[in-house]
């Protein structure tokens, strides 16, 4: 199974700068670290959100788990980076209860190989 509707995916500009991207969030600049060894950066945002969507797109939901709030879904494989080396990542998506669009959570290194 495949995330519903990834290819409309919401990925917020503030998720990637001000989290996945951003080296002074405190929870957040592990993962800036992680991502920016594999060339994505701050001022080129969406080359992360654009990668984020096909990882969606082109990788089976690893789990799923039904909330009070929605669905809440695990995709893991490897993201498409600038440098080519394509690490394998584990991305949250949470679709609300009513809607159709998914919401990126959060993204981070997976050991799943």
């Amino acid at each position: 199974m495949r995330l519903p509707n990834a290819r409309a995916a919401v990925v917020p500009r503030e998720k990637i700068t001000g989290y996945l991207l951003s080296l002074e969030h405190r929870t957040g600049r592990g993962k800036a670290r992680f991502f920016a060894q594999f060339g994505f950066a701050p001022e080129s945002w969406e080359a992360l959100a654009l990668a984020l969507r096909q990882h969606a797109a082109v990788h089976d939901v690893a789990g799923a788990e039904d909330t009070a709030f929605g669905t809440r879904y695990t995709i893991e494989g490897s993201l498409e980076s600038p440098d080519g080396r394509n690490p394998t990542v584990r991305a949250v998506w949470f679709i609300e209860e009513g809607e159709a669009l998914p919401r990126l959570v959060t993204a981070y290194p997976s050991s799943r190989r």
